[in-house]
């Protein structure tokens, strides 16, 4: 259903939205397709596409525009610019933590800065090395992402004197045991 709605998109439609693919803007180029087939539907029997339609539409795009399209650059998560998160930090650092979490695109790892006095959690990174489509294409495992994050974890745990904990390294798991639940 959705290469019907994609060929029925104006060409200047179907332009945008690979313009936004290639520059991997997926949320613009999501909006952009939605509003386009809610044109395009007005007066039809055919109820439009819903935005999970929109966005399978969007990720089909990214598929055929893989070898163009232009990766955002990845936030700078090296030891020398997270160590300097941490010393801004408004408490006594007690463990570096790294998470899996997940979104629309798929799963990317957090490292956090567990403070004690006062008691709390800042996110430092989000590290994500590729969306899911990559389960898809058997270029996982191992995650990219869980490897970077425990070598940099390691290494601010270590400039700190603190424990580094990743409960889940080898696969994704939002439910892992955290730090202080594992003390």
């Amino acid at each position: 259903m959705e290469t019907t709605w994609w060929d029925a998109l104006p060409a200047s439609v179907r332009a945008q939205v690979d313009d936004f693919v290639l520059d991997d803007r997926q949320l613009q180029a999501i909006l952009v397709t939605k509003e386009a087939v809610r044109s395009l539907a007005e007066g039809s029997r055919t109820p439009p596409p819903d935005l999970y339609a929109c966005r399978r539409l969007v990720l089909a795009r990214y598929e055929v525009l893989a070898d163009r399209i232009v990766r955002r650059r990845a936030a700078d998560v090296s030891v020398e610019t997270l160590a300097g998160r941490v010393g801004e930090l408004p408490g006594r650092l007690a463990a570096i933590e790294a998470l899996w979490d997940g979104d629309s695109d798929g799963w990317f790892v957090t490292l956090v800065a567990v403070l004690d006095a006062p008691q709390g959690e800042y996110e430092l990174a989000a590290i994500r090395r590729g969306s899911d489509l990559r389960l898809f294409n058997g270029q996982v495992p191992p995650w990219p992402e869980a490897q970077e994050a425990t070598a940099t974890g390691t290494a601010l745990a270590g400039r700190f004197g603190v424990p580094f904990h990743f409960a889940s390294p080898d696969e994704p798991d939002d439910q892992a045991p955290r730090w202080r639940t594992t003390l």
